[in-house]
Protein backbone atom coordinates (compact mmCIF):
# COMPACT_ATOMS: atom_id res chain seq x y z
CA UNK A 1 0.00 0.00 0.00
CA UNK A 2 1.49 3.25 -0.90
CA UNK A 3 -1.28 5.89 -1.07
CA UNK A 4 -3.44 6.44 2.46
CA UNK A 5 -4.39 8.87 4.71
CA UNK A 6 -3.19 7.76 8.64
CA UNK A 7 -5.89 8.82 11.08
CA UNK A 8 -5.77 9.50 14.97
CA UNK A 9 -8.52 10.63 17.11
CA UNK A 10 -8.29 11.32 20.80
CA UNK A 11 -11.66 11.66 22.68
CA UNK A 12 -12.34 13.76 25.35
CA UNK A 13 -14.85 11.08 27.34
CA UNK A 14 -15.94 7.53 26.83
CA UNK A 15 -18.00 8.56 24.08
CA UNK A 16 -16.97 7.77 20.53
CA UNK A 17 -18.44 10.92 19.10
CA UNK A 18 -16.57 12.98 22.05
CA UNK A 19 -13.24 13.57 19.37
CA UNK A 20 -11.26 16.16 20.78
CA UNK A 21 -8.20 15.98 18.18
CA UNK A 22 -7.73 14.76 15.04
CA UNK A 23 -4.32 13.78 13.18
CA UNK A 24 -4.20 13.11 9.59
CA UNK A 25 -0.68 11.84 7.66
CA UNK A 26 -1.17 11.86 3.45
CA UNK A 27 0.55 9.36 1.97
CA UNK A 28 1.03 9.11 -2.15
CA UNK A 29 3.38 7.23 -3.73
CA UNK A 30 4.81 5.89 -0.47
CA UNK A 31 5.58 9.10 0.81
CA UNK A 32 4.59 11.45 3.17
CA UNK A 33 3.17 14.08 1.33
CA UNK A 34 0.97 16.08 3.75
CA UNK A 35 -0.74 16.32 7.09
CA UNK A 36 -3.13 18.27 9.24
CA UNK A 37 -4.01 18.36 12.87
CA UNK A 38 -6.89 20.18 14.67
CA UNK A 39 -8.25 20.40 17.82
CA UNK A 40 -11.55 19.56 17.99
CA UNK A 41 -14.56 20.84 20.19
CA UNK A 42 -15.84 17.51 21.46
CA UNK A 43 -19.54 16.06 21.87
CA UNK A 44 -20.50 15.78 24.25
CA UNK A 45 -18.49 18.43 26.01
CA UNK A 46 -16.85 17.31 28.59
CA UNK A 47 -13.69 16.26 29.80
CA UNK A 48 -13.35 12.66 31.94
CA UNK A 49 -10.22 12.23 34.13
CA UNK A 50 -8.82 9.14 32.47
CA UNK A 51 -8.24 10.50 29.12
CA UNK A 52 -7.10 13.74 29.98
CA UNK A 53 -3.96 11.91 31.65
CA UNK A 54 -3.72 10.14 28.10
CA UNK A 55 -3.30 12.45 25.85
CA UNK A 56 -2.97 16.05 28.10
CA UNK A 57 -5.73 17.93 27.06
CA UNK A 58 -8.73 19.54 28.53
CA UNK A 59 -11.42 21.86 28.25
CA UNK A 60 -9.88 24.73 27.92
CA UNK A 61 -7.75 23.38 25.26
CA UNK A 62 -10.76 23.42 22.88
CA UNK A 63 -13.38 25.77 24.47
CA UNK A 64 -12.74 28.00 20.79
CA UNK A 65 -11.68 25.04 18.87
CA UNK A 66 -14.19 24.37 15.50
CA UNK A 67 -16.55 21.67 16.29
CA UNK A 68 -16.34 18.69 13.68
CA UNK A 69 -18.08 19.47 10.61
CA UNK A 70 -15.88 22.44 10.32
CA UNK A 71 -12.69 20.40 10.71
CA UNK A 72 -14.31 17.52 8.52
CA UNK A 73 -14.70 20.00 5.79
CA UNK A 74 -10.83 20.70 5.39
CA UNK A 75 -9.92 16.97 6.06
CA UNK A 76 -12.80 15.71 3.06
CA UNK A 77 -10.89 16.78 0.39
CA UNK A 78 -7.45 15.93 1.69
CA UNK A 79 -8.32 12.15 1.90
CA UNK A 80 -10.77 12.04 -1.14
CA UNK A 81 -10.11 8.90 -2.85
CA UNK A 82 -7.84 7.26 -0.15
CA UNK A 83 -7.98 4.56 1.92
CA UNK A 84 -7.88 5.36 6.03
CA UNK A 85 -5.66 3.65 7.97
CA UNK A 86 -5.27 3.38 11.63
CA UNK A 87 -3.44 1.72 15.01
CA UNK A 88 -6.59 -0.08 16.03
CA UNK A 89 -9.19 1.15 13.05
CA UNK A 90 -12.28 -0.51 14.99
CA UNK A 91 -11.55 3.01 17.93
CA UNK A 92 -10.64 5.24 14.94
CA UNK A 93 -13.89 4.41 12.88
CA UNK A 94 -15.82 4.17 15.54
CA UNK A 95 -15.44 7.77 16.28
CA UNK A 96 -15.47 8.60 13.11
CA UNK A 97 -18.95 7.57 12.34
CA UNK A 98 -20.32 8.60 16.10
CA UNK A 99 -19.17 11.78 14.99
CA UNK A 100 -21.10 11.46 11.27
CA UNK A 101 -23.76 10.78 13.47
CA UNK A 102 -23.85 13.10 16.24
CA UNK A 103 -24.19 16.08 13.59
CA UNK A 104 -26.31 14.14 11.04
CA UNK A 105 -23.64 14.15 8.24
CA UNK A 106 -23.87 11.56 5.60
CA UNK A 107 -21.52 8.94 6.40
CA UNK A 108 -19.36 8.07 2.62
CA UNK A 109 -18.17 4.61 3.77
CA UNK A 110 -14.32 5.21 4.40
CA UNK A 111 -12.19 2.29 3.91
CA UNK A 112 -10.20 1.52 6.82
CA UNK A 113 -7.10 -0.50 7.11
CA UNK A 114 -5.59 -1.72 10.99
CA UNK A 115 -1.83 -1.37 11.66
CA UNK A 116 -3.12 -3.25 14.90
CA UNK A 117 -4.08 -6.36 13.21
CA UNK A 118 -1.38 -6.15 10.48
CA UNK A 119 1.28 -6.32 13.54
CA UNK A 120 -0.24 -9.06 15.47
CA UNK A 121 0.26 -11.05 11.65
CA UNK A 122 3.66 -9.77 11.29
CA UNK A 123 5.41 -9.67 14.39
CA UNK A 124 3.23 -12.67 16.31
CA UNK A 125 4.64 -13.29 19.28
CA UNK A 126 7.86 -11.36 18.51
CA UNK A 127 6.82 -8.18 20.51
CA UNK A 128 6.11 -8.10 24.62
CA UNK A 129 2.93 -6.28 22.84
CA UNK A 130 1.23 -4.43 19.93
CA UNK A 131 1.07 -0.93 21.60
CA UNK A 132 1.53 1.85 18.80
CA UNK A 133 4.77 2.85 20.48
CA UNK A 134 5.83 -0.58 20.20
CA UNK A 135 5.36 -1.69 17.36
CA UNK A 136 6.46 1.81 15.80
CA UNK A 137 9.85 1.11 16.94
CA UNK A 138 9.81 -2.57 15.81
CA UNK A 139 9.29 -0.87 12.74
CA UNK A 140 12.00 1.37 12.71
CA UNK A 141 10.32 4.93 13.65
CA UNK A 142 10.84 7.11 16.64
CA UNK A 143 7.23 8.08 18.00
CA UNK A 144 7.78 11.18 19.82
CA UNK A 145 4.79 12.79 21.96
CA UNK A 146 2.57 9.56 21.95
CA UNK A 147 -1.16 10.31 22.19
CA UNK A 148 -0.74 13.62 20.72
CA UNK A 149 -2.81 13.07 17.48
CA UNK A 150 -0.49 13.64 14.63
CA UNK A 151 2.20 12.15 16.25
CA UNK A 152 0.18 8.90 16.36
CA UNK A 153 -1.32 9.31 12.77
CA UNK A 154 2.72 9.76 12.03
CA UNK A 155 3.78 6.92 13.35
CA UNK A 156 0.64 4.74 11.81
CA UNK A 157 1.83 5.49 8.58
CA UNK A 158 5.44 5.08 8.83
CA UNK A 159 3.65 1.00 10.25
CA UNK A 160 1.54 1.15 7.41
CA UNK A 161 4.57 1.50 4.79
CA UNK A 162 6.26 -1.47 6.47
CA UNK A 163 3.71 -4.04 7.05
CA UNK A 164 1.05 -3.37 4.65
Amino acid sequence: MTDFAAIDFETANEQPSSVCSVGVVIVRGGQIVDSFYSLIHPEPEYYKWFCQQVHGLCEEDTWDAPAFPYVWEKIAPLIEGLPLVAHNSRFDEGCLKAAFKVYQMDYPDYQFFDTLAASRRHFGCALPNHQLQTVSTACGFDLQNHHHALADAEACAHIALKLL
